[in-house]
């Protein structure tokens, strides 16, 4: 074992706990590996991509470019595999080292979508060919990308979170992604957090190569492996919650932290219960840790420990607090205060929820924190869920934009990582709309890095600086009129100020035409009308995009031709009412309604049918 050279910080994020007042105590411990001058560990990856119907059009599309991006990003040095699944599960790329990226990216680019999704049965295939090449001097992660819900194979959300952690024991990551609105975040969160592994939430097509870029990046930046941290509080002292994501080790006492990444700080943030103590100076918690790294082509166990100690002392002029901890600790805070929210609101406490967010909020605002641009944006995000809990409207987009930020923000420092969400709330829609930005300053909603920013566009004021501005009424290519900024106590950005209104100038598009608020697009469920047939195939229209129509496949069962739906939320083995001569085996199609039968177990395709075209 070698002792060092992980470095190790820790604070209270003030210079001094204060004289006999029991209570809790925020600790941050800094983890930090700094770079060795090692050339990088080969990668042992295998991209596992849902080809699943529900994946057709423009997200399959995109999904291929960044998984294409991914394949540019190897070496010879590293191994690729990629495995393509539906209803079944086919290896387009066995384990080979990728000395020829472009006849690579070749096979990728000819996935095609097909049926229904076996995301186990994908995923398994993944880890089986990454084991095969698996050891420690490689860094091996299975990187699954899924669109929809498991509904051939396993789907079991425990049997999975349980195998994928079993898989991770024996070596092999996973890396879960899932794409759009339709997948199940508590699924991919679970396999991720039990695989030592990351969760990306990707809610837009382009979104994809930048998400796919970040976790390559990660990977390349491995320097040390399960990091296990094992914490002996003092006599009095007791651990109230651990703010940062972690496995349970063998013991409460032991956390697994996972992966340390070269120029990223590895945050263990603490909630301790401290006694009332006496002016002087105290060990309050004893901490050993572990980490297996590479040094000189050989794996090293890397340890070390401290001892953390504090200052108790009158309040008074001396106590000082530490701006990059106090931050630190701010964003943990929110992170677990997000994941709290969220298991309120599904056991039905939505008033719970609702005032766990607000509580932080004020405590935010109550420590001066708002005055720091990504604390306010927190706090604006925060307000956001809130009411959205507070009035029922916690949709699926809603719940995974604060599933991913709770991960995010527990379980790495990225900043390009933090808050990202782009769902459009009801409330911009209802703002009173303008021709013109006369009388008040105009701002533009623009994405970054999957955040939604708000930018100022008038002469006067710094366009480098973000605005501060409210989350619920911010949408991608959105301007504004609001009747003033004010500039933020550090000069770092603007606050609104006055009437907030939204302007379309004559003759220009409304970027927000068509958005439903957030809610998804609605399918009719009235009285069943069965779709007009042409007479052949050859007869229907075509589209390469599904929009808000259903996605219908015809396969053979047995002698007969079956017409069966592969868009996500329905009954994958229930037969449908179909026009017979445009079956074929194989062939997908665009409905615009699918509804249940009377009998109340079979379904019926209703308006138009057009034949589904995979964009090339």
């Amino acid at each position: 074992m070698t002792q060092q050279p992980v470095q190790v910080e820790y604070s209270f994020g003030q210079s001094q706990l204060v004289e006999g007042m029991a209570g809790t105590s925020d600790l941050l411990i800094r983890f930090r590996l700094p770079r060795m001058g090692q050339t990088r560990r080969p990668l042992n990856l295998s991209l596992v991509i849902d080809r699943s119907g529900s994946m057709a059009g423009s997200p399959l599309k995109h999904a291929i470019r960044a998984a294409q991006a991914v394949v540019d990003g190897l070496g010879p040095e590293d191994t690729l595999s990629v495995v393509v699944y539906d209803d079944e599960v086919q290896t387009l790329i066995a384990p080979t080292r990728v000395t020829d990226r472009a006849a690579l990216g070749a096979q990728v680019a000819g996935v095609r979508a097909g049926g229904l999704t076996n995301l186990s049965g994908g995923w398994l295939r993944g880890v089986e060919l990454v084991a095969a090449n698996a050891g420690p001097q490689v860094v091996s992660r299975v990187l699954l990308l899924t669109d929809g819900q498991a509904n051939v194979g396993v789907s079991d959300t425990n049997v999975l979170t349980k195998t994928a952690a079993q898989k991770a024991e024996s070596g092999v990551g996973t890396t879960t992604l899932g794409f759009g609105s339709g997948f199940n975040e508590d699924l991919l969160i679970g396999m991720a957090r039990a695989a030592g592994g990351n969760f990306y939430f990707i809610q837009s097509a382009d979104d994809a190569a930048d998400v796919f870029g970040i976790e390559l990046q990660t990977l390349k930046a491995v320097a040390a492996q399960n990091l296990t941290v094992t914490l002996s509080p003092a006599p009095g002292v007791s651990v109230a919650d651990v703010l940062s994501l972690h496995r349970r080790g063998a013991d409460p006492f032991t956390l697994d932290l996972g992966d340390v990444y070269e120029d990223e700080d590895k945050l263990l943030g603490l909630s301790l219960n401290l006694p009332a103590l006496p002016a002087g100076t105290h060990s309050l918690l004893g901490l050993t840790f572990r980490a297996d790294a590479v040094r000189e082509g050989a794996i090293e166990t890397l340890t070390g420990g401290l001892d953390v100690r504090a200052v108790a002392a009158p309040l008074g002029p001396d106590l000082r607090s530490d701006v990059s901890v106090t931050l630190d600790l701010a964003r943990l805070r929110v992170a677990r205060a997000k994941e709290r929210a969220v298991d309120l609101a599904d056991a039905g406490d939505a008033a719970g929820a609702e005032s766990t967010l607000r509580t932080l909020v004020g405590e935010l605002r109550s420590a001066g924190l708002h005055e720091h641009f990504e604390i306010a944006e927190e706090i604006e995000q925060l307000e956001h869920y809130a009411a959205r809990i507070a009035s029922r409207r916690l949709d699926g987009d809603s719940r995974k934009e604060l599933r991913d930020q709770s991960f995010q923000g527990r379980a790495r420092s990225r900043p390009d990582l933090l808050g990202r969400g782009v769902t459009v709330d009801a409330a911009a829609l209802a703002l009173p709309v303008v021709t013109d930005s006369a009388g008040g300053v105009e701002l533009l909603c623009v994405r970054e890095g999957g955040r939604l920013r708000v930018k100022v566009d008038a002469d006067g004021y710094d366009g480098g600086l973000n605005v501060q501005f409210p989350r619920a009424l911010r949408a991608e290519g959105a301007r504004y009129v609001v009747g003033g900024l004010e500039t933020s106590a550090d000069g770092s950005f603007y606050r609104v100020t006055g009437d907030i209104r939204r302007v379309v100038r004559p003759g220009e598009s409304d970027p927000l035409a068509g958005v439903h608020g957030g809610f998804g697009v609605s399918r009719s469920f009235s009285a069943p009308r069965a779709a007009k047939p042409p007479v052949t195939l050859a007869d229907l229209e075509t589209t390469d995009a599904v929009g808000p129509g259903v996605l219908v496949q015809c396969l053979k069962d047995g002698s007969k031709l079956r017409a069966r739906v592969v868009s996500d939320g329905y009954h994958p083995d229930w037969n449908m009412r179909f026009p017979r001569g445009i079956r074929e085996d194989g062939t997908l199609y665009v409905v615009d309604v699918v509804n249940t039968a009377p009998d109340g177990k079979s379904y019926i395709a209703s308006g138009i049918v057009r034949r589904f075209v995979q964009p090339s």
